[in-house]
């Protein structure tokens, strides 16, 4: 007999809420995670200087989002574990190798999916409908949000769902920019409200929402207390992307695993790289194969149950690659789709310069990362009315005033001074600084036939893994709405009186962001009402396979114009809440 439940693989956003809910209920899990053990409280370098950091902490290729980003195993390229591209393609592919994976590196945006995204295809014939609504969801929103923590305000927008009373966090006061920006995109017609980011911005209400996550329920209620007493609320001075040793923002490490461990349910075992999903004569799960990174020793394990959590093309590739003669094209790939309808956010963004904001002199800017407004889509009649040349829509992130200068932060002057030096260089700078607001668009990619993940059949990884090779291709559709977010930046910009740095895109070739850079890939085993036209069903359960579990972005059918994570981990709840309800009826 197994010592464990559950297998569940990876342990960030899906990773770390599968085991949270498992262990809850009484389930004995073992997580495997490909990355090394990492403890956000001692290796959090958030009170540390740029200026004392080499380079002043700015990106290299080694790390590409600066010198003290949280991710300490991982990036574009992982050593020794490869990927590729089809011709013509440039995929990029990042990965988080450590304990809570790339929970440790998002922005903390918490977007709730509407009604709307959940049936995209019954709006405008294109795509496809998620297999369930938006109310088979909700309560699982609203348990996650109080669970990790998310600040924000109900705007009663459309598409944009409201949380239930009390679930929502008090939102900070906008900055400066934010309310200069606000004033004039509102002559403009564009919604600016609260920001809804995984952050806290004061102490969660740890005597309520024990009880009401988990009722009938002391183990789950007591570990629940226990993390959210140890959270301190968010003093907004340091960068989240660091990390977080007070637990004020969102870690899988921090919020969802410790819990885990604290119910005794929880085995964890890092550095350990799964490539496969072990079968029976029957077809189904038994288990997992992986290899020790740290010895190169190959390990099986086996469970009732086996949850993929690795990531949306990570677990696609373990499926590829779990061949057996009741699985020649991969574990619960009879209809072929694994891998298939692989989605990233469609990206875009530009750089401004306001001179209302020139000279503006040394100040608390009340948070040195983190926005606390953002801009919804805010064209969804125009869009019913045939006026948009692309479907769906897209939603602008923005953020400026004066934080911690990095190297190279005014690298081209002369395109505001005209080209000086000395001492009027000096005095330019401190003109200049503070004055730029950056915008990024980050809208909905339509699922299509040409953009997929495939194993290379040429190439493997240093532990003999095959690996993933990745196909892309844009349709108008997200081409034109990059184009679209452009001519948007460039208005908002006009109002202000500001200048864009650079150029406005005239072609969405031209602005959109590479496939993979935005970080919200998803799809490869999307869920569905056939089994003949998807991988699995509603529960994230696979239709051929049925104590195989894939709860991570793997399963999304679409990628909505907000970003993945909250939607991840509220869907992860409510797959691992029927396998347990499975388990107990003895069905798995």
């Amino acid at each position: 007999m197994s010592d464990y439940d559950v297998i569940v693989v990876g342990s960030g956003a899906a990773g770390g809420m599968s085991a949270y809910t498992l262990t809850c209920a009484g389930v004995k899990v073992l997580m495997l995670e490909a990355g090394r053990d990492y403890d956000p409280v001692s290796e959090t370098p958030m009170f540390e200087l740029d200026k004392d950091a080499p380079l002043r902490a700015t990106a290299t290729p080694d790390k590409p989002f600066g010198y003290y980003d949280a991710t300490v195993d991982g990036g574009w390229q992982v050593p020794g574990e490869p990927y590729s591209s089809a011709d013509g393609v440039d995929f990029m592919w990042w990965r988080s190798r450590m304990l809570g994976g790339r929970t440790n590196h998002w922005g903390r945006i918490s977007l709730r999916m509407g009604e709307y995204d959940f049936k995209p295809y019954s709006r405008d014939g294109l795509g496809f409908d998620w297999p369930m609504s938006y109310a088979d969801l909700q309560p699982y929103y609203d348990k996650t949000e109080a669970l990790i923590g998310v600040y924000g305000s109900n705007e009663g927008l459309e598409n944009t769902p409201n949380s239930s009373p009390g679930v929502l966090l008090k939102p900070p006061a906008p900055r400066a920019d934010e309310l200069l920006t606000q004033k004039h995109c509102r002559d403009l017609g564009i919604p600016v409200i609260p920001a809804h980011l995984a952050i806290l911005s004061e102490k969660q209400n740890y005597r309520r929402w024990p009880r009401e996550l988990h009722p009938n329920n002391p183990l789950g209620q007591r570990v629940t207390r226990q993390i959210m007493q140890a959270r301190a609320a968010c003093f907004f001075a340091t960068p989240c992307g660091r990390g977080c040793s007070i637990g004020a923002n969102f870690q899988s490490p921090t919020v969802l695993i410790p819990p885990a461990l604290a119910t005794g349910n929880l085995t964890i075992q890092t550095d350990a790289m799964v490539y496969e999903v072990t079968t029976n004569q029957q077809g189904q799960a038994t288990g997992v194969r992986y290899i020790d990174k740290n010895t190169g020793v190959h390990h099986a394990v086996e469970a009732r149950a086996v949850v993929l959590a690795a990531s949306a093309c990570e677990s696609a590739r373990i499926m590829l690659n779990s061949t057996s003669a009741q699985h020649p094209d991969g574990i619960g790939n009879d209809s072929g789709l694994v891998g298939k309808y692989v989605m990233d956010t469609v990206g875009a963004g530009v750089t401004m310069q306001i001179p209302m904001m020139e000279n503006m002199p040394p100040h608390n800017a009340d948070g040195a990362s983190g926005m606390h407004l953002y801009m919804p889509w805010w064209k969804y009649q125009e869009q019913a009315r045939g006026e948009l040349d692309f479907a769906r829509g897209y939603h602008i992130e923005f953020g400026g005033g004066r934080r911690s200068p990095t190297m190279g932060f005014f690298s081209q002057p002369e395109l505001l001074n005209g080209g000086n030096y000395g001492h009027q260089l000096k005095a330019d700078f401190r003109r200049y600084y503070g004055s730029f607001i950056g915008m990024s668009g980050r809208g909905e990619m339509i699922p299509n036939e040409h953009s997929y993940c495939s194993i290379d059949s040429e190439q493997k990884d240093q532990w003999g893994i095959p690996t993933l090779k990745f196909h892309w291709q844009w349709s108008e559709h997200e081409l034109n709405q990059a184009r679209h977010m452009h001519q948007t930046f460039a208005e908002i910009a006009a109002s202000m009186g500001g200048t864009v740095l650079g150029s406005i895109a005239e072609r969405g070739e031209d602005a959109i962001k590479k496939p993979g850079e935005i970080i919200h890939e998803v799809g490869g085993a999307r869920m569905g009402d056939d089994p003949k036209t998807s991988v699995l069903n509603q529960f994230c359960q696979s239709w051929q396979v049925p104590n195989l579990f894939v709860t991570d972005g793997a399963a999304f059918i679409s990628n909505a114009d907000k970003n993945p994570t909250l939607s991840i981990m509220a869907v992860a709840w409510r797959s691992c809440d029927y396998l347990v309800e499975q388990m107990r009826a003895r069905s798995i």
